[in-house]
């Protein structure tokens, strides 16, 4: 009886003296901590995962080496949260990572294409970068990457915005590449998207309603793309988008145009329409009183009114108005023909009224 306790304690002393030293070394090409569950080893020009790596790790640093292959070889750290890959010879995304990843960092590798597979069973992955490769394409399935909030594919070879991107996701940056389409439907889903960078470009303009269902949106850039600013048919619809919406928009389109600083935000009159109509004596009580306009604004809307040689809308003008008018038939026939000068004697402010009938003959509104 005695021999058996004996022989359980010695086991257990063998449990619990070697077996955490074996699991807890860390390999001597990298640096450990947090009980060797956070391994650093980048920088270290290796080409072969280090021996010696715990399956339990939580972060693990393989950057700045020069691995041209990892599928299959991280599949048992299935505690993994961080994955660092970048600055290798990668030519794509490991396959069979553990599905216990939140972020992933492949930037500056030899990524062509982004399958599939790379991430349809990452379901608890929150950052995504992929950003400097030479990724031409991005495949990515509806309903996957559920909780990913981040994702980057900047300076890649893109010419077209990815589709059935995570519903959930908060900032996709798809700057430095060649995009020039947007798909009909890609941008839809995107409710939570507060942040978009879409700059240095091949954009020439926009498709209509692309960014209508962005409502959370806070910053979004277009600078650096060669917009189609001359293309009535097609550059309508980001220059309204971009007066219109509340983000914060970085490289309006056009805003080098001359006329883009005075072009009319949705749903804002026009200069003639911004005059108000006097209509019968209460109006012209009403106006009496009312600030008149600066004559610039005054003038133009009194000429584009003569151009077209329609009865007068009622714009109102100062005295001055008429002594300088453009009428090559003088200030009498434009009083007699458009407008009836009110004096108020107490207020000292003028208003005009428009004539009533075709009657040549003014008709006096007294106040």
């Amino acid at each position: 009886m005695e021999y058996q306790i004996l022989n359980t304690s010695t086991c257990l002393l063998v449990l619990l003296v070697f077996i955490p030293t074996g699991l807890g070394i860390c390999p001597s090409s990298c640096k450990c901590s947090g009980n060797d569950r956070n391994v650093d080893c980048s920088g270290r020009n290796l080409t072969v995962l280090p021996q010696g790596l715990q399956d339990n790790l939580t972060y693990l640093n393989l950057s700045f080496n020069q691995f041209v292959d990892l599928d299959h070889q991280l599949t048992r750290f299935t505690n993994l949260r961080t994955l660092d890959i970048s600055n290798n010879w990668l030519k794509n995304v490991p396959a069979h990572l553990p599905k216990s990843l939140w972020e992933l960092y492949a930037t500056n590798n030899n990524i062509k294409v982004l399958q599939k597979l790379d991430t349809a069973y990452q379901w608890n992955l929150r950052v995504l970068d992929i950003s400097r490769n030479m990724v031409e394409r991005a495949v990515l399935i509806n309903n996957t990457l559920s909780s990913l909030k981040f994702l980057n594919l900047s300076s890649n070879k893109l010419w077209t915005v990815p589709t059935n991107m995570p519903y959930n996701i908060e900032t996709v940056d798809l700057s430095n590449n060649f995009l020039s389409q947007i798909l009909p439907g890609t941008l839809v889903r995107l409710q939570h998207l507060t942040s978009l960078y879409l700059h240095n470009n091949k954009f020439s303009y926009i498709p209509d309603k692309a960014f209508d269902q962005l409502s959370q949106l806070q910053v979004i850039t277009l600078y650096n793309n060669p917009w189609s600013c001359s293309d009535n048919q097609t550059i309508p619809y980001v220059l309204q988008w971009v007066q219109g919406t509340a983000a914060r928009v970085l490289g309006a389109p056009c805003a080098e145009q001359p006329w883009a600083s005075t072009a009319p935000a949705p749903g804002q009159p026009t200069a003639p329409d911004s005059s108000p109509m006097v209509k019968g004596t209460k109006a012209a009580d009403r106006e009496a009183s009312a600030a008149a306009p600066e004559p610039t604004k005054a003038t133009k809307t009194h000429k584009q009114l003569k151009a077209k040689e329609v009865p007068p809308s009622g714009s109102q003008s100062p005295p001055a108005l008429f002594a300088g008018t453009d009428s090559p038939d003088g200030p009498q026939e434009a009083a007699a023909t458009r407008t009836i000068l009110v004096q108020d004697s107490t207020e000292g402010d003028a208003s005009l009224a428009p004539a009533t009938r075709s009657s040549t003959t003014p008709m006096t509104l007294s106040i």
